[in-house]
């Protein structure tokens, strides 16, 4: 069975991602970018490469430090405390996990670039309003030797800024995944108004040629290599919300010991205990399952499915509750835009739709339970 608590290693590693972006990425950092227009944060993800957290997923041979998904849950966990703006999950953990499974020059030389800062990356899978990876309209015609792209792509997660995009396509043998330049001839990016100030974009593809390099692995199996990725940035994105959920409580909890009234402070009002009480226990028992869901994926990918789905069912509901208790604890001054708290809820709420929301995990936990 899987411990459910962090190991030594990675109690040290949590602390020092902790004290690092507490110091270089505090959610006041969040807050000017917002005011600023800006929707990411090239300078940090400049030191968090420094630091070695964009090869956690890279192997060794290709420059990276391959420390597995369990720490780079670490590392998701603590960005989501501060609400850190990064490429990290785009990049350093899908596109990472995808390309790892190929082995030719061309892609060690791009696993080479991702560990370096230098080449960031955005998946482009969602065509509806909902999440459904499978179900593309995107075509990918055959023309030469090369294809010819033409469709849209929906809700695309650093999309509008990222350096290359992971298309999932239809084409007359089967899905296809491609790797192309975001500059590619004839693709266009509609930059999206985020309510958590993040880069997102719809991206447009008007008859985008591209060579046959672009096709990773085999014609028709491009899901098959695409679902170790997702698996990977869903618990990921996972242990980011469980981050949030942790970072919204303490804001509450120190809220409650503060704030006063009749004389007394707030924190000592049985209901508002119990309430507290009860939201830590939600916490801890989704950061047991995000635990759980790194060990897996580190030992049994092939036999994650499940974990992960738990993990991401979990984390969402419980940041949901999270967020939702602070505003209602912190009264009238939680829905203000002076107070960090809206921040976490917005966070929220982008986070429970990408990759899949908690009606779309339950229906997998459902599925493979047999209910």
């Amino acid at each position: 069975m899987a411990k459910l608590i962090q190991t030594e290693e990675e109690t040290l590693l949590s602390e020092a991602a902790h004290g690092f972006l507490s110091k270089s990425a505090p959610v006041s950092r969040l807050r000017e970018m917002r005011d600023a227009g800006k929707r990411n944060d090239p300078e940090l993800w400049q030191e968090m490469t420094s630091a070695g957290w964009a090869g956690v997923l890279v192997p060794e041979a290709a420059d990276g430090s391959d420390m597995g998904h369990a720490a780079a849950h670490v590392l998701a966990r603590e960005m989501g405390r501060n609400l850190t703006v990064s490429p990290f999950l785009s990049t350093a953990v899908m596109a990472a996990t995808l390309l790892r499974q190929l082995s030719d020059e061309a892609t060690t030389d791009k696993l080479k670039q991702i560990a370096a800062g230098g080449l960031t990356y955005a998946l482009a899978l969602d065509e509806s309003a909902k999440f459904s990876p499978e179900q593309v309209e995107l075509t990918a015609e055959k023309r030469g030797n090369g294809y010819v792209l033409k469709g849209q792509k929906r809700f695309v997660v650093d999309g509008y800024q990222a350096d290359r995009v992971l298309v999932l396509a239809k084409s007359d043998e089967g899905l296809c995944l491609f790797d192309l330049s975001n500059k590619s001839p004839g693709l266009t990016q509609k930059a999206l108004e985020m309510i958590d100030s993040r880069d997102a974009a719809d991206l447009m593809f008007d008859d985008v040629e591209v060579s046959g390099e672009a096709l990773l692995g085999e014609v028709g199996r491009g899901y098959e290599l695409l679902k170790p990725a997702l698996e990977a940035g869903q618990a990921a994105l996972a242990a980011e919300t469980t981050g949030l959920a942790e970072a919204a409580f303490a804001l509450t909890t120190d809220y409650l010991k503060e704030r006063k009234q009749f004389g007394i402070t707030i924190g000592s009002f049985q209901a508002l205990q119990h309430r507290a009480a009860h939201m830590w226990c939600e916490i801890e028992l989704t950061h047991s399952a995000v635990l759980n869901a790194g060990r897996i994926l580190d030992e049994s990918p092939e036999q994650a499915t499940l974990a992960v789905s738990v993990a991401k069912a979990r984390a969402t509901d419980t940041a949901q509750k999270s967020v939702q208790e602070g505003v209602q604890m912190h009264g009238g001054i939680g829905m203000t835009d002076a107070f960090d708290m809206g921040f976490y809820m917005k966070r929220a709420r982008v986070a429970a739709e990408w990759l899949g929301d908690y009606g779309y995990h339950a229906g997998q936990v459902a599925q493979l339970r047999g209910f």
